[in-house]
């Protein structure tokens, strides 16, 4: 019967050795995805685990956000403005009131004052808020939109920022802890096993082109699309003057003369 085999089910066909090891290798991609899957999951419980308050609360550092100025407080508008705050308001926390941050200048480093604003939404993060109704059609008109060079990305790129910043002032007080969030050890276990999985170098490559769907790099990307050049200079074949009988003297200059190959 060839390659078949009867067994108490009925009758089936051996596999050759080329179907068990994509067997083998397919079940091994869904075990990755399944630790793929099963990680942000766990990592949500860690963060939703109850708050248990301290009996002592302590003090650690100092915490600076934005409030309402004075004058707006007492305005008509004031409730409008605070709800919007909310959505736009950022922290920054020091050991000190005076929040500065260490700069190197003229080979001494120097403390300088640390710069805080308000949250400035990028291109996508705008376009997200729009789809899922965050800021309301009054809200939105505060907002300008503005052309921002990312000197990590080399290139311009568009945010949408509060114009009426002045509302608003800074404000410094203790940053006060007053409740922890407990351990689960069976969560933490379970984390350490699937990080051991899925940062391996050998798993990772799998993962990133098996469940991510990218497996291009830049230089890929570049190579690509900016394909070099077959030849450094111009091959003999291609010249017209070698079908002829020209001296070598010319043959010579006019090889000098092509462009050389540039290496991107």
């Amino acid at each position: 019967m060839g390659n078949l085999y009867i067994t108490p089910e009925g009758v089936s066909r051996l596999r050759n050795l080329r179907t068990r090891k994509r067997i083998v290798r397919t079940d091994y991609e869904k075990y990755l995805r399944e630790c793929c899957v099963r990680h942000p999951e766990l990592e949500k419980q860690k963060r939703n685990l109850p708050l248990v308050p301290l009996e002592k609360p302590y003090q650690k550092g100092y915490v600076r956000f934005f409030v309402l100025r004075e004058d707006v407080r007492q305005g008509k508008q004031a409730d409008f403005f605070a709800t919007l705050l909310e959505k736009i308001n950022t922290y920054q926390y020091a050991d000190n009131r005076k929040f500065q941050k260490k700069k190197k200048r003229r080979g001494k480093r120097v403390y300088i004052a640390r710069k805080q604003e308000l949250y400035t939404f990028s291109q996508w993060e705008w376009e997200r808020v729009i789809e899922t109704g965050k800021f309301s059609e009054k809200e939105r008109t505060y907002f300008a939109r503005i052309e921002c060079f990312n000197h990590q990305k080399d290139r311009f790129e568009t945010y949408y920022e509060f114009t009426e910043a002045w509302r608003f002032e800074l404000r410094v007080k203790p940053n006060m802890i007053t409740h922890y969030r407990p351990i689960d050890v069976a969560i933490e276990r379970e984390l350490a096993e699937l990080d051991k999985i899925i940062n391996n170098h050998k798993n990772w490559g799998i993962i990133h082109s098996k469940i991510y769907g990218d497996n291009y790099s830049w230089r890929q990307y570049e190579k690509r699309y900016t394909p070099k050049e077959k030849y450094k200079r111009t091959p003999l074949k291609e010249i017209a003057s070698l079908k002829y009988h020209t001296p070598a003297i010319e043959i010579g200059e006019m090889l000098l003369e092509c462009k050389p190959y540039v290496q991107l």
